[in-house]
Parts: C-alpha cells; sequence; structure tokens
C-alpha cells in the first residue's frame, strides 16, 4: 500500500492537469536546439545582413520571426499534424507583406532564410543526425554569406534621400529621375523607390539604390 501511495504522490509531482512538469530529456533537447538555431540565426543576420547592408529595421522581425517560428514547429512537431500543419505555416510567413510597407525582395529572402532556419532546427528527429543538421545549416549561412560579401552582389546597396525635384517622381519620369540622381550623387544610380511624399513641402523620401566600385 505505501508503495502504491508513494507512485502516486509521484506522478501528482511530475503532472499537473494531465501535462508534465517537466521532460528532462526533451527541455534539454530543446534547450541544445534554441542555441544551436539561434547561432545560426545570430551569424546570419547580424555578421552577413547587417553587416553589409546596414539595415536596422528588419532585425526585430528576422529575430522575432526565426524565435517564433522556431518555437511555434518544436510545439507542433509534438502534435498529430506535425510536418503538413509546420509547413502551411511556413507557407503564410513567406508571403506575409506588411500593409505600411512593402519588403524589398532581398529583405523578404532574408526573411526566407530565417525562417527555414526555425523549421530546420525545430523539426530534426532522431532520424536525424546532429551532423546532418550542423551541414545543412553551414551551407545555407556559408552560402548567404559567399552571395553576400564575394559574388557580384556584395557592390550593391542602398539608402534613404530626401529629395526636392518632386514633378521627377512621376512614374513615366522614372528615367530622368535616375538621370537626376546619378547626376548630383555620382552614385551609379540603377534604382529608386519611391516613399513619404510631403506636398506641403514638396519633398519625398527615396531610397536609391547603386553599385559601389
Amino acid at each position: 500500500m505505501l508503495g502504491i501511495e508513494t507512485m502516486e504522490v509521484g506522478l501528482i509531482a511530475t503532472k499537473f492537469l494531465g501535462m508534465e512538469l517537466i521532460d528532462k530529456v526533451a527541455f534539454m533537447e530543446l534547450i541544445f536546439k534554441f542555441f544551436l538555431n539561434f547561432i545560426f540565426l545570430w551569424i546570419t543576420v547580424q555578421f552577413i545582413f547587417y553587416r553589409n547592408n546596414k539595415e536596422k529595421d528588419y532585425l526585430f522581425t528576422f529575430y522575432l520571426f526565426n524565435i517564433i517560428t522556431f518555437f511555434i514547429c518544436v510545439l507542433l512537431r509534438k502534435t498529430e499534424m506535425q510536418l503538413g500543419f509546420a509547413f502551411g505555416l511556413f507557407a503564410v510567413f513567406g508571403i506575409i507583406r506588411y500593409r505600411t510597407d512593402t519588403i524589398p525582395f532581398k529583405e523578404m529572402t532574408y526573411l526566407f532564410i530565417v525562417i527555414g532556419l526555425a523549421m530546420i532546427n525545430a523539426l530534426s528527429s532522431t532520424k536525424i543526425s546532429y551532423a546532418e543538421v550542423l551541414f545543412v545549416n553551414a551551407v545555407i549561412v556559408l552560402t548567404t554569406f559567399g552571395i553576400e560579401t564575394i559574388g557580384p552582389y556584395n557592390h550593391k546597396k542602398s539608402k534613404t534621400i530626401v529629395y526636392e525635384k518632386i514633378e521627377l517622381i512621376k512614374p513615366e519620369k522614372k528615367e530622368d529621375l535616375l538621370a537626376d540622381l546619378r547626376e548630383r550623387t555620382g552614385l551609379k544610380v540603377y534604382r529608386a523607390t519611391i516613399g513619404h511624399i510631403d506636398f506641403l513641402r514638396d519633398v519625398a523620401e527615396i531610397k536609391i539604390y547603386y553599385t559601389e566600385e
């Protein structure tokens, strides 16, 4: 009788409302996977993206998207939905467009990368070795680093300027706008996107994209 009572007390101590208070093996696995994921996330976002683009606006998005996707995938991995639902969630995240501003292609690609890293690290199971997970992470990060810093794209930069020739921001004046920007900045501007327009002051915020030698 004493043994049965001890077992019941033990079960009560380890479970609450049908859920285990702690699964030590699963918890340690979660911590290890999270730090593995965060290391590659930090390298991708801080060391590759920010170092080459100097865009602080997207750092918050990249970090939070990755971390939240990681934890959602980890928790869903233990349910019957598993991969099907997770990839559906991944697809939804991948096509998100903020109403305030459209995410440029390059930043959208980085968003795709950080979500992909989260899913790879979260959904890895006992059928996949840690060596394979590390290899996949390394390939993604090193490929991104190579294209961003060594490849032909590393000379492409961007900056936001305040522009007063507001008559040139019309779509039909695109070539005149680019020519004026090249002449006045001395930069090899190949694209410009119009941001906030202030008709009271007759100025507009323009993000210019240019190449550097």
